[in-house]
This record gives structure tokens, sequence and C-alpha cells, in this order.
């Protein structure tokens, strides 16, 4: 009988620290795109095309082989296709400053994280 493989796991808290660090990131992703879509496209909620932003930004970070994980500016992977790159890059550069302005604390917490 051959020997049992086991795979090999990440110990627990580093899969809860995994899914906390990815959670905060989908968190600011999702505020970017919402003062984004307001300012931009006049929405109180995420217009289709932001929603689809969202799910894929969602996809892209589930999937990330990363921990921990890097902006994605500075990743060696780019795992956004570059038509996304693209637009995630304007919500970014959009709502970037304005947050400091419309989410203080949350913007104090991301960069003392870094």
């Amino acid at each position: 009988m051959p020997p049992l493989q086991s795979k090999a796991r990440a110990p627990f808290y580093i899969i809860i620290s995994m899914d906390k660090d990815i959670q905060a990131e989908l968190e600011t992703v999702k505020l970017m795109l919402g003062i984004y879509c307001r300012d931009k496209h006049g929405a109180r909620k995420l217009c289709p095309a932001c929603s689809e932003l969202l799910s894929y930004a969602s996809a892209r970070l589930a999937k990330c082989p990363h921990h921990p994980k890097p902006s994605c500016r500075n990743c060696a992977t780019h795992c956004y296709n570059p038509e996304n790159r693209a637009r995630i890059a304007e919500v970014m550069r959009y709502s970037g400053p304005r947050m400091l302005l419309r989410h203080p604390l949350y913007t104090l917490k991301h960069y003392l994280k870094k």
C-alpha cells in the first residue's frame, strides 16, 4: 500500500490573515468604485459597468497567489487583463485623492498597514 500523501496546508492563523487582507483590499476597491461611480456616472449605487469591474476585481483577489499581497502596481504577476487593468487604474487615480476626504479613517488605516 502506498504511503499516505498529505497536502501541505498553511497554518490556520495564516489562512485567517489572508482572508482579512483580501477582505480589506476588496473593501478598499469597493469604496473607490463607489466614489468613482457616484461622481462620474451619477449613480447612488454602482452602475452595471462598475459592478462588473468590482466582480472582476473580487475574483482576481480571491485567486491572488501572493501572501502578503503586494499592491498590484508592484506585483510581478499581472492577473488583470489589459482592459480591466486600465479601468481599475483610472478608478484608483480618480478616487485615491478623494478617499482622504470621504473615508479618512479607512485611508489612514490603509496607509499605516503599508
